[in-house]
């Protein structure tokens, strides 16, 4: 498949790698979003605005039963791409079994022990009974697809840190174009609600995982080396694995906290509002994804500039990954700016929620902006699998956010946007402390 034309005879060289890994993640990084859109299309043309409060508050419980264990990718990509660097086949092979095995089971304890689980979370939001009632039965389908979802992450991670991006490509093309296929049929065409966008999901899921374990059997016969069946069996062998990725489960539940916070914060001034921030939160997913296209590629190059330990080709892929977050955000920013209205009517027919959704706009074109330099900086620190410090920078994001929330709350709606612009800002700016703490000492 042909990366598309960006002229890349005219960039510098690391420019130019980094395009060809981007381009791939960011295609299929979008279709993520493009599915939320799909989502809260679908059920926000439905006659009461209870449905896609109820899609928005299963989705929200969902990201933390799910991307909670988000490290499952992240940790595996920087350790995969460093064990790529220093051309440990072995190493890649044991790293693989470990992180399916890891979700295997997670996902196992998830169904047995989800049901009370999305009793407790559903009871900690603020929301009218009826959404709640419908978020329930939502999050109670949803739930059986555990094992696939974190088995795929594994997989995705596994190879994004091979630098094989087009795979990471194929896959989610595959799973999320199955998941919008089935909400129409579901939704419109049979007549379901919030339970048909997520039987799409479930059904959407296991496709998926079929499809990743058969790419990885032809990769592991075409990649020399051998299986490490004691580093599988043993404990003691699964201390890096680990010692990475419990940092970054706190972190994501830390960024997933935030955005649950600010979901129930929003769900207290009633459905209207809460569905008009569902539709706004789409574009920030949208926009989190193109940036994340690149901090995705920079994982990748700055793992296995590690691996290497090869300071100038990490200094190259730092530079070239900042190049291209910059114009993305840039351009996502002056496209919500120009087409903001226009998309949010294409959202939902529900005038109350347009008429919020358009006043409440302007915080979706600064956004971009500023959250810009947190997803190229995770990319970095994932490469690097310095993942404490990823850890306590979100920690400290998320204290400030509850923190200045009670100063905000006055402004309505509007200081809750404008807390979640300031999360977002301390985000930035104690990560960068990091990466220049890091630059000067140790990364050089």
């Amino acid at each position: 498949m042909p990366a598309p034309s960006l002229k890349t005879a005219t960039l510098p060289s690391a420019d130019r790698h980094m395009w060809r890994l981007a381009w791939p993640i960011i295609l299929s990084n979008i279709s993520v979003p493009l599915l939320g859109l799909v989502d809260t299309a679908v059920v926000g043309h439905l006659e009461d605005a209870v449905y896609l409060g109820a899609v928005t508050l299963g989705a929200v419980l969902f990201s933390f039963l799910y991307w909670g264990f988000g490290f499952l990718r992240m940790g595996t990509t920087g350790m995969t791409a460093q064990a790529h660097g220093r051309e440990d086949h072995d190493g890649l092979r044991t790293l693989l079994g470990q992180g399916i095995g890891l979700a295997l089971a997670i996902g196992l304890v998830l169904i047995i022990a989800g049901s009370p689980l999305i009793t407790l979370g559903l009871s900690l939001m603020e929301a009218s009974e009826a959404t709640r009632a419908l978020a329930h039965d939502y999050a109670s389908i949803r739930l059986w697809s555990a094992p696939a979802v974190l088995i795929n992450y594994v997989i995705l991670g596994w190879f994004l840190g091979l630098g094989n991006s087009r795979v990471t490509l194929g896959i989610l093309v595959l799973t999320n174009g199955v998941n919008i296929l089935l909400d129409l049929a579901f939704v419109p065409g049979l007549g379901m609600t919030s339970d048909g966008v997520a039987l799409a999901s479930v059904i959407a899921d296991y496709c998926a995982l079929a499809t990743g374990l058969w790419l990885v059997a032809r990769q592991l016969r075409r990649m020399p080396g051998r299986s490490d069946r004691a580093a599988l069996l043993s404990l003691p062998a699964w201390g890096a694995l680990i010692r990475v990725n419990q940092h970054l489960f706190v972190r994501t539940l830390c960024l997933l906290g935030a955005t649950a916070y600010f979901t129930s914060q929003g769900a207290s001034f009633g459905d209207d509002v809460l569905a008009a921030n569902a539709v706004l939160l789409q574009f920030v997913m949208m926009t989190s994804y193109a940036l994340d296209g690149f901090a995705q590629a920079a994982e990748s190059e700055v793992g296995r500039a590690v691996g290497q330990n090869d300071w100038q080709r990490f200094a190259r892929s730092v530079g070239a990954a900042t190049r291209f977050s910059l114009i993305t955000a840039t351009a996502a920013s002056g496209l919500l700016w120009l087409c903001g209205p226009a998309l949010i009517h294409l959202l939902t027919d529900i005038p109350e929620v347009r008429a919020l959704a358009t006043l409440y706009l302007p915080w979706m074109v600064a956004m971009p902006l500023v959250a810009v330099w947190s997803y190229l900086l995770d990319g970095i620190f994932i490469g690097a699998t310095a993942t404490r410090e990823m850890r306590n920078t979100l920690v400290v994001s998320l204290l400030a956010f509850i923190g200045l929330w009670p100063l905000l709350e006055g402004f309505g709606n509007h200081g809750l946007w404008l807390a979640f612009l300031l999360f977002t800002s301390v985000r930035s700016a104690v990560l960068g402390g990091y990466y220049l703490h890091h630059r000067r000492h140790h990364w050089r």
